[in-house]
């Protein structure tokens, strides 16, 4: 017997106030008699519950008996439902959480979250792509966090070397829909790429996790790690205004506007891993953009433009 099954069952006489085993038995997907089952063991287990017999009966609280799970506010019901009901499109267990909630906020607070459920969709595929799917290995990498349990992983780091070892999950990010674990190794906190795990095997053995650990300070110190290295060359270039926000969409958080010019243009500072990371976003842009400094970016900027002349003036 399910105790989600339960408290769907409590839920529902408390939102409607009387409800027959059919009536349950259409709403939870059971059997009829597996309905009666679980009324009864409602029942019995003391809550105050009893049946009704004959036409337009049915199964009650006593009294009008409330079991409020949720505890929200008004507001707070709305900015839950805002925040999960885009999940229970593609996952059925936050779709029948949700439900359950509903039925447990006061009935003033019901149609405003029913609202909040369906007004905002997410669809992570971007134009031209097919679906994206959420990588097997994340159900049982999360499943591995919830219980503590050491995982066994096969992994290939980024030179494409393959090793085996024993980590002690911690938490799991998706980062623009690549996912990545954080966990515990002999060498301390690592971060792993999922799509790089080749095997995942859970054990028996308990996992450590420190106490002080939180997933939102562990995975800021993994951002600043990364945006350190993606920002070790920085240039100055001067460009006109109007194209500053495109040089944002190739540069993100590493394009600065450093002063205004005459005739409407800007100096801007730009960083990239290496001076030919910067100079590849650049060299399409041909005259319209001149690199003050440093002069690493210019001469690949100008190699860049022998070999396309060599390319193709042939």
């Amino acid at each position: 017997m399910r105790a989600d099954r339960l408290v769907a069952a409590l839920l529902l006489m408390q939102s409607r106030g009387r409800v027959t085993a059919a009536e349950l038995a259409d709403e939870l997907e059971v059997s009829v008699a597996t309905a009666r089952r679980d009324l009864e063991a409602l029942s019995a287990a003391g809550i105050p519950v009893y049946p009704q017999a004959g036409r337009g009966g049915g199964w009650s609280l006593v009294g009008g008996a409330r079991t409020d799970l949720s505890g929200l506010s008004a507001t707070e019901a709305q900015a839950l439902f805002l925040l999960v009901g885009p999940a229970a499109a593609v996952s059925g267990e936050a779709k029948a959480a949700l439900r359950k909630l509903v039925r447990a906020l006061p009935q003033t607070f019901r149609a405003d979250a029913e609202a909040a459920a369906g007004a905002t969709m997410i669809d992570p595929t971007r134009w031209g792509e097919r679906d994206r799917r959420r990588p097997e290995l994340v159900d049982l990498l999360q499943a591995a966090v919830v219980r503590r349990r050491k995982v066994r992983l096969t992994y290939t780091n980024s030179a494409r070397e393959r090793t085996e070892r024993l980590i002690d999950p911690w938490g799991l990010v998706d980062k623009d829909d690549i996912w990545y674990l954080i966990a515990g190794t002999e060498r301390g906190q690592r971060t792993f790429r999922v799509d790089r795990i080749i095997e995942a095997e859970p054990t028996d053995q308990v996992a450590e996790r420190p106490d002080d650990f939180t997933l939102a300070d562990a995975w800021e110190q993994v951002v600043g790690e990364v945006e350190r290295r993606r920002s070790r060359t920085w240039a100055t270039v001067i460009i006109e205004a109007r194209f500053v926000p495109v040089l944002r969409t190739h540069f993100g958080r590493h394009c600065h506007t450093d002063g205004e010019l005459d005739h409407g243009r800007v100096r801007v500072r730009l960083a990239a891993p290496t001076p030919l990371d910067i100079a590849r976003n650049l060299a399409g842009w041909g005259a319209m953009i001149e690199v003050v400094e440093p002069r690493s970016v210019q001469a690949e900027l100008a190699r860049i433009g022998v070999e396309l002349a060599d390319q193709y003036e042939r």
